[in-house]
């Protein structure tokens, strides 16, 4: 029997024994399993990776093959994607996003294991990125492509996608209540009630995979020194305000980075400048290679000489000027780093990279605090708080950043000052920007899958399932004789005028010529040219719904005449747009 019997048999048996929300939730699981050993193979090899190449490195000697590892590892990235995937790997969470308002939310099935090919790479040779982006959307790819394969529709794919988004997001930070939030806030998924129990038996799956082969421990030890102190909310607000400039900072060098590197025709350009650069920062400052995760878990501790490590400042680490500087060089520099390994063809996420930046941040002002006479500032508490506002701003997500940052460290004692940083960064970062670097190319280019249903609905809308063929057309130098054959055997009341190669004209609209049709001696006098009317606006087959609707609210036609290279192809109408957006949105909203 072949594959494809057998999985035919299987659906049969399926709907006859197993109903659709039971279906799910089995899946759910299958979908955190698989999401959880794909976050552990990432993470394991990163480390191998790392702890190959940095092996017997000195704290206190400057190693040059900081300038040389990333490279090696963008140049293997570059040659695996571009000559033997030979296909676009793109990055994770904005991938996802893509998947669920353009694509059906359908992953490619070597989306499955691409990142974790990549990412490791990248990351391991010492890119400065993280690896939570790329992890999420092998778990989304899983999800995917189990609800492809299993031909469920579009909603069910779509919480399969995210029950693998949440599940990865869990596994790779052991936090799987901020799982389920982000895949909620940063993937903006509306999901029903029920829709909820799938994501939570996925989250839960992944984080006891993870826990199996990682350990239970929490991803960044931290130690309450001293809980909440209302004397402090001060500096609270103020490290809001920071960590909010911090993260518009960082949006608009990314931003800057990545526009740049677009406008380079060649790959290889982009490589050699991306490689150039990132070597040259990491070869001055070795705190930005990889993750950072050593420099993160020192800052909680509130030690900054992490900051030294290899570096040809090494014995400045006790200069208090010097560590100012350090931080700030750092600080700034991180953008550039992450940005560029980006830009250069790396394969990451920005989620390592903001905790880097927030861990910093805190624990700057914290330093720049002490310095000025507030013994009592803990320096620890505000390396930690630091990243809740850095997530809340660079991802827009403060609700995520909240959870996310109480799950990965235990601090859960100080969750009054997360909320209090989290949701001041992210009101800052709001006033300068509207979308994160998650959400930037999809929105310029009207791909962005929002909250709102109504327009999540129309985006999954095209012309060609709307476009109407069925009208009788006639030629531009007929007379009204010939009109009224062509009305008589017609059942529509819009009739297209077009030429001997369908080139588009006008059309003719009944209800304005009934005063004419009834009266012979005018058909061979009148011609179709005098009565019809040119419309206000035409689409493509290839415009947006979105598109679509606005002309339908702009021009109040019933009917748009849909063109390609100015010929006629059809017409959409407002009352079949109307009727299928309804339908569409009927079946989304079923629990």
């Amino acid at each position: 029997m072949t594959k494809v019997g057998l999985l035919t048999r299987f659906l049969i048996w399926r709907r006859n024994h197993i109903s659709d929300s039971k279906f799910v939730m089995l899946l759910s699981i299958i979908i955190g399993i698989g999401s959880g050993i794909g976050a552990v193979i990432i993470k394991r090899s990163v480390k191998y990776i790392e702890l190959m190449l940095t092996r017997g490195f000195s704290d206190e000697i400057h190693n040059y093959s900081y300038f040389i590892y990333p490279g090696i590892g963008l140049l293997i990235v570059v040659v695996f994607i571009k000559f033997i995937l030979r296909k676009p790997v793109g990055h994770g969470v904005p991938n996802v996003l893509y998947a669920i308002s353009r694509d059906s939310s359908l992953m490619k099935p070597y989306q499955m294991f691409a990142s974790v090919i990549t990412s490791s790479l990248t990351v391991g040779f010492g890119g400065s990125v993280g690896l939570e982006g790329p992890t999420v959307s092998t778990g989304a790819a899983i999800g995917s492509n189990i609800g492809r394969v299993l031909k469920l529709d579009y909603r069910r794919i779509t919480l399969l996608l995210a029950c693998g988004s949440a599940g990865a997001m869990s596994a790779i930070f052991k936090s799987p209540i901020a799982a389920i939030i982000f895949a909620i806030e940063v993937l903006m998924l509306d999901l029903t009630t029920a829709a909820l129990v799938p994501l939570l038996i996925s989250s839960i799956t992944a984080a006891l995979v993870s826990y199996v082969f990682m350990g239970q421990f929490s991803v960044y030890t931290f130690e309450v020194a001293e809980k909440f102190n209302l004397a402090n909310i001060p500096f609270y607000i103020l490290l809001g305000i920071i960590a909010g400039l911090v993260s518009l900072s960082f949006t608009r060098i990314y931003n800057f980075v990545e526009d740049t590197f677009d406008k380079i025709p060649a790959w290889y350009t982009k490589l050699i400048a991306g490689v150039v650069i990132l070597g040259v920062l990491l070869f001055f400052l070795p705190s930005l290679y990889g993750e950072g995760y050593d420099v993160v878990s020192s800052s909680l501790k509130g030690d900054y000489t992490q900051l030294f490590k290899n570096s040809m400042f090494y014995s400045y680490r006790e200069n208090t000027f010097a560590i100012l500087i350090m931080f700030m060089a750092v600080i700034f520099f991180k953008s550039f780093a992450t940005s560029v390994t980006f830009g250069a063809g790396g394969i990451g996420g920005i989620f390592a990279p903001t905790l880097f930046l927030g861990a910093n941040t805190g624990l700057f002002l914290a330093e720049v605090l002490k310095f000025s006479g507030y013994e009592s500032v803990v320096s620890s508490n505000f390396a930690l708080i630091g990243m809740c506002g850095l997530l809340a701003g660079v991802l827009h997500a403060p609700l995520t950043a909240i959870f996310l940052i109480a799950e990965l460290t235990g601090g859960y004692n100080l969750f009054i000052p997360l909320m209090i940083v989290s949701t001041i960064s992210y009101t800052t970062i709001t006033y300068f920007v509207k979308t994160s670097v998650y959400t930037r190319q999809l929105a310029r280019r009207g791909h962005l899958f929002t909250h709102d249903k109504d327009k999540m609905v129309i985006s999954l809308m095209n012309v060609n399932d709307m476009l109407e063929t069925k009208f009788s057309t006639i030629h531009k130098d007929a007379n009204l004789g010939e009109l009224v054959k062509v009305i008589t055997t017609s059942k529509r009341n819009v009739f297209p005028v077009v030429d001997d190669e369908g080139v588009f004209y006008g059309v003719v609209h009944l209800n304005d010529i009934r005063d004419v049709i009834f009266k012979p001696e005018l058909y061979n006098k009148v011609m179709v040219s005098s009565l019809m009317n040119a419309p206000m606006t035409s689409a493509k087959k290839d415009d947006s719904m979105e598109d679509i609707v606005e002309k339908f609210q702009k021009t109040a036609q019933f009917n748009i005449v849909v063109l390609e290279d100015g010929k006629y192809i059809g017409f959409v109408s407002r009352a079949n747009v109307f009727s299928k957006y309804r339908k569409m949105l009927k079946e989304f909203s079923e629990d």
